[in-house]
């Protein structure tokens, strides 16, 4: 029989080797692993689905919002923190908002177009908004009472509160003997020097609930956050908080391995601990 020529050998080689590693690598490994997940980790191999009279009502691992059809929080549920995740905890869009700590200046918006806020002023309204719905202040250093970044603009003759559009009042009056003045939308400040002005304020809203998770999926929050939200739940559904603080500790999951991280709290498992009282 005559032998083949070398270069054909070459290629039938490649086609069993190809043949071969598929047949491994993209049905039996694939399926041993699944195999195996669904024999020792079933609960998490799909998902980490929680359940509610039979019903899913979602996952331990992926955060979910807890508000009205108009985006209202809920009173008598714990509230999740903020998720910069597609239109919020969107797994096909996991991801973070991707602005750092030297974004402060909005863009405000103008007649006909939309405008864009910093990371600051998303940090000081989400603040302030926490505030209101707890009846704690929202203060914030670096943020102006009315919520947006407490930023200027200074010019050689004049200073402006480039985040506050007129006819808003500036939440200072002066900055270094130059009077200031609310922002105009449209007008370009670029060439102005920025300064964040910190302010005296002390906060009260934790860090948590007013910055998304890296993932923008974190179900959980911290338990500073929790012991916040403790009396609003509680007076919404007619329980002692001393009942609400136990459901609270239990809860909570405790530092990984003993030593890293923080507590930190299931916002899903503990506010269908709530539904079950």
């Amino acid at each position: 029989m005559e032998r083949l020529p070398s270069r054909l050998r070459r290629h039938l080689a490649a086609l069993r080797a190809v043949a071969v590693l598929t047949a491994l690598l993209g049905i039996v490994y694939p399926l041993v692993t699944t195999g195996v997940a669904q024999a020792l980790f079933n609960g998490r191999a799909n998902g980490s689905i929680v359940e509610k009279d039979g019903r899913a009502v979602g996952s331990a691992l992926i955060g979910q919002s807890f508000t009205d059809a108009d985006g209202r929080p809920v009173r008598k549920y714990f509230q999740s923190r903020p998720s910069a995740a597609g239109d919020g905890y969107d797994p096909t869009a996991s991801g973070a908002s991707n602005l750092g700590p030297q974004d402060v200046v909005d863009t405000l918006p103008v007649a006909g177009g939309e405008g864009r806020q910093s990371l600051l002023t998303r940090v000081c309204a989400r603040s302030k908004a926490a505030g209101e719905l707890e009846g704690v202040s929202g203060a914030r250093p670096y943020c102006t009472p009315d919520g947006v970044g407490a930023v200027l603009k200074v010019f050689p003759d004049r200073a402006v509160s480039v985040n506050q559009a007129c006819p808003a009042t500036p939440f200072v009056a002066a900055y270094q003997r130059l009077r200031v003045e609310c922002a105009k939308p449209g007008e370009d400040y670029a060439a102005g020097r920025t300064v964040p002005v910190r302010g005296n304020a002390t906060a009260v809203v934790p860090a948590d609930a007013v910055t998304a998770s890296g993932s923008g999926l974190d179900p959980h929050i911290s338990l500073a956050y929790a012991e916040l939200q403790a009396p609003r739940v509680a007076e919404e559904r007619g329980l002692d908080r001393a009942e609400v603080e136990r459901l609270i500790q239990r809860h909570t999951t405790g530092r990984a391995l003993g030593f890293m991280g923080e507590p930190v709290v299931n916002v899903l498992d503990l506010n269908l601990a709530l539904d079950g009282q």
